[in-house]
This record gives structure tokens, C-alpha cells and sequence, in this order.
């Protein structure tokens, strides 16, 4: 059985994003081509599929720490804001974005609220994770087969 952690994230995270884009888990909304990602960066994402990839990060994350909460996976997200001549300071990513994406997961079923607060992964989620996760590092020994050992 293999985990997220056993397959790098900059692998992982875009076959992830792909598998949440054919599976209509997610949709951007109207507001996402214009949006800025937090107050620390100047312009809107430019990169096409951004909120996918923004919804697989926010899987993996939940599936690394466990339950999190909208503040913290904003602040996992933010950035070094730049002050002009003053000296730069650490600032949050944006909430609404983190929201909007976790209330998506959330309908399709891949992340589900907690009583004590936050949110945490399903066992649909697990199983989505496990299964990319799993995929990649077929291909991934076939290529180095020292990894083999994890399959």
C-alpha cells in the first residue's frame, strides 16, 4: 500500500489535479480567472488549471497534517508580503479561495467537516490519494526499481 508521501509532491499534485478535473469534483467559479491567491501576490494565477491544482494541494495537505482548519491551510498558503522600503512580513494566503475550495471537496464528497472544528479527509478521499499515489509509483519503479519496495 503506498501513501502520498511515498511519491514526490511535484509528481503527484498535477495527476491529482487531472483526476479532480475528469471526475468533475471541482468547477472554478466566475471570480477565479481575477482573483489573487493572497495579499502578498501582485496578480491573478496565470497557470490554466490553478484551482485544480489548488484542490489537489489542499487534499494532500489534509491528508500530511490530518484536520485543518480554513485559517491554518490559508496561512500553509501565504506568502512574503512586499512593503515597499520597509522590511518584508509574513502574510496569509487567501481564505475565500481556501473555502470555496474545501466547500467543493466537501460536495463531492472527498472531505468531510469535523465536530471539534475543521475539516478532515473521507474515506473516499484516502482512497482517491492512495490510488494516484499508488499509480505513479508503478511508474516510478519501473524506473528506479529501488522503489519497488514501497508498492
Amino acid at each position: 500500500m503506498s501513501h502520498p508521501t511515498d511519491v514526490p509532491a511535484a509528481t503527484l499534485l498535477p495527476r491529482l489535479a487531472k483526476e479532480l478535473e475528469s471526475r468533475q469534483a471541482m468547477r472554478p467559479p466566475e471570480w477565479a480567472p481575477f482573483v489573487r491567491t493572497g495579499v502578498h501576490t501582485q496578480r491573478a494565477p496565470v497557470q490554466p488549471g490553478w484551482w485544480y491544482l489548488r484542490g489537489a494541494s489542499v487534499l494532500r495537505k489534509l491528508a500530511l497534517h490530518g484536520s485543518s482548519g480554513v485559517h491554518r491551510l490559508a496561512s500553509e498558503y501565504g506568502g512574503r508580503r512586499d512593503r515597499g522600503s520597509a522590511p518584508y512580513h509574513a502574510r496569509s494566503g487567501s481564505g475565500s479561495v481556501v473555502r470555496e475550495v474545501l466547500q467543493q471537496l466537501e460536495g463531492a464528497g472527498l472531505v468531510q467537516k469535523r465536530k471539534s472544528g475543521g475539516r478532515t479527509l473521507t474515506p473516499e478521499g484516502h482512497r482517491l490519494l492512495d490510488q494516484v499515489s499508488r499509480d505513479l509509483l508503478k511508474g516510478l519503479a519501473g524506473q528506479n526499481p529501488a522503489l519497488a519496495k514501497y508498492l
